[in-house]
Order: structure tokens, then C-alpha cells, then sequence
């Protein structure tokens, strides 16, 4: 008897490890993955908008009518990136996975507190070479550090009803995903101090 009991829980601890390994390997192993589908049909290091959900021919499952959706497939190797999103209406947010399609951050338009998201997205090792620059505080620059060097950026828009559907699909399409290829401004350089004023001139007795 206990040696039966010991065989079912070998076999269901056996099974349960079976499948987290399976969970975890297959978007590693899938070859149509969300980033194989869209690589057709966007461009890299750019926004594209996708077409209004349809049940028979959705580039991504679980798509939302009610929302405007635009991606950004994005490769940091020639550099960090540079994203900007105009708020629409009713509600805009932010979405990054890697690679493998791990979800690491969000935003949204309430969180960003602005009428634009923008922000810097680079690796862990473009964001250690930025040079320290005491003005740049979180408030200004809002900097996103990638996993991987290859991901996607996921853009949506709500549109409450049909009729502002085109709005919330204008503000995806003034979005811009765009490398920053130029080196960053130097530090201001401290400014040297005003010059001493001339002796006066003594006086001849």
C-alpha cells in the first residue's frame, strides 16, 4: 500500500514538472510565436498599425474589437530607442515583451500623466554608458531597460464607441518608434568666471 501511494506521487510530481518545462520551452520552441507572425507585416524600429480585429483573420489572438492596435517590432542593436505616443480620448497604453514574448513593463496615459508617452528604450548595457548628467532627472527621461535586444512594443487605443474609432486610430498612426543613432549632447560645461575689474588708476601728487 504505502509503496503504491509513493508511485502516485512520483508520478504526480513527475507530471507536474513535465508540464512547467513544457509551459516555459515552447514559446522558445513555437515557430509561429506572435514576433514570427507580425515580421510579414511590420517594419522594424517603426510603428505599424494593425488592421480592426477580426474573428477570421487576427494577426494576434485575444484582439479586442473596441481597440486600435499598432506595434512596434524593435532591434537595439544599432542603438536605444526613441518612443512617442499621443494620448487619445479615452485611454492609450503601452505594452513591451521580449523576444520570447515575456511581458516587462507597462504604461498607460493615466500612469504617464502627459498628453504623449515618451520614453527611451535601450539595452542594460546602452543605458551604463549614458553619461551621468545631474539635469535628467525620471521626471524627464523616462528610460526603459530591454532583456533582450529584440522584442515587441504593443500600442493601444480605445475607442469607447465606433464612431471614434478613427481618432483613436489617428493617434497610433502620429506614434514614432525610432532609433537614436546620434551620439547624446555633451554635458554643459561650467561657465567661467566674469573677469576681475581693472585697478584704479593712482592719483599723481
Amino acid at each position: 500500500m504505502i509503496r503504491l501511494l509513493f508511485t502516485i506521487i512520483a508520478g504526480v510530481l513527475l507530471g507536474g514538472v513535465v508540464h512547467l518545462v513544457s509551459v516555459l520551452a515552447l514559446p522558445r520552441i513555437a515557430t509561429q510565436d506572435a514576433y514570427s507572425r507580425l515580421t510579414p507585416m511590420t517594419k522594424l524600429n517603426a510603428v505599424t498599425p494593425l488592421a480592426l480585429a477580426d474573428p477570421n483573420n487576427a494577426p494576434m489572438p485575444f484582439m479586442d474589437p473596441a481597440f486600435a492596435l499598432a506595434i512596434c517590432r524593435y532591434d537595439l542593436s544599432g542603438g536605444p530607442l526613441k518612443l512617442t505616443v499621443p494620448v487619445s480620448q479615452a485611454y492609450t497604453s503601452v505594452s513591451f515583451y521580449t523576444r520570447n514574448e515575456v511581458a516587462y513593463y507597462a504604461i498607460n496615459d493615466r500612469s504617464a500623466g502627459r498628453k504623449v508617452i515618451e520614453l527611451d528604450l535601450m539595452t542594460e548595457a546602452q543605458h551604463s554608458e549614458l553619461p551621468e548628467d545631474e539635469e535628467i532627472t525620471a521626471a524627464d527621461r523616462l528610460i526603459i531597460d530591454s532583456p533582450t535586444a529584440t522584442g515587441l512594443i504593443v500600442l493601444k487605443a480605445l475607442a469607447p464607441e465606433p464612431g471614434l474609432m478613427p481618432q483613436a486610430q489617428g493617434s497610433l498612426a502620429a506614434s514614432r518608434c525610432t532609433v537614436q543613432t546620434e551620439a547624446p549632447p555633451p554635458p554643459k560645461q561650467p561657465e567661467p568666471p566674469p573677469p576681475l575689474p581693472a585697478p584704479a588708476p593712482r592719483s599723481k601728487r
